[in-house]
């Protein structure tokens, strides 16, 4: 696969998996007794409910412009009322939590299959006839899939407001201290996230690379 059509391919999964990282939250929310995502049409995978200006279109575009090792964009957040949710305060770790874990799920899901046709076509010795290339490809497709996934899964697990990692953190935290914590929401958490990918993203990569090819088997 050619560095466009990587590009093109990276932007695809990377567009569905943070559609699925939000539509998770969303069904979190109404598990624990919050529909509003769902009365809000949030509970879809068509792509145009979720497309954040600034997360999904302007961050990508950044960090391809500053020469970042991966790529990073995230979907509109699904909108959750607290006041719905059963019990609020451990209700809201659950929801946030529920996006990486659908990205930890899909990386796991993918790694499986990657190890399971390596295994068959490759460790075996199959004859693939004149499906090679085809095959080549989904080992490139899944590999990205693997590794965009865990990548989502270790941003969003970042102890940053408005990070998923900050919402499971916080539910730890005294209510004072919770406050404060959660107030550094908007401005300054986005720009704590940024400080991240200019000053450790080779770093924060290698960790990902790392993940991703254990779940890979390489």
């Amino acid at each position: 696969m050619d560095k466009p059509g990587i590009f093109v391919m990276q932007l695809i999964i990377l567009l569905f998996s943070a559609v699925v990282h939000e539509v998770f939250h969303g069904l979190a929310a109404l598990w624990r007794g919050d529909p509003t995502a769902k009365k809000m049409g949030r509970l879809t995978l068509n792509p145009l409910p979720h497309i954040d200006p600034f997360m999904s279109v302007l961050l990508p575009v950044f960090l391809v412009i500053t020469g970042s090792p991966f790529i990073f964009a995230a979907a509109k957040p699904v909108p959750v009322n607290p006041y719905n949710l059963k019990n609020p305060e451990r209700d809201m770790a659950v929801v946030a939590a529920a996006g990486p874990f659908s990205n930890i799920s899909m990386a796991v899901l993918a790694g499986i299959l990657f190890r399971v046709l390596y295994v068959i076509f490759s460790g075996q010795g199959i004859a693939l006839g004149g499906f090679e290339k085809f095959f080549v490809l989904l080992f490139s497709i899944l590999q990205i899939f693997v590794l965009i996934n865990i990548m989502l899964a270790l941003v969003n697990l970042l102890p940053i407001p408005p990070l998923d990692g900050s919402k499971v953190l916080s539910y730890f935290m005294s209510p004072k201290i919770r406050e404060r914590y959660l107030s550094l929401n908007g401005f300054v958490g986005i720009a704590l996230l940024m400080l991240v990918f200019v000053f450790f993203r080779k770093p924060f990569y290698h960790v990902i690379q790392f993940l991703a090819s254990t779940v890979l088997g390489l």
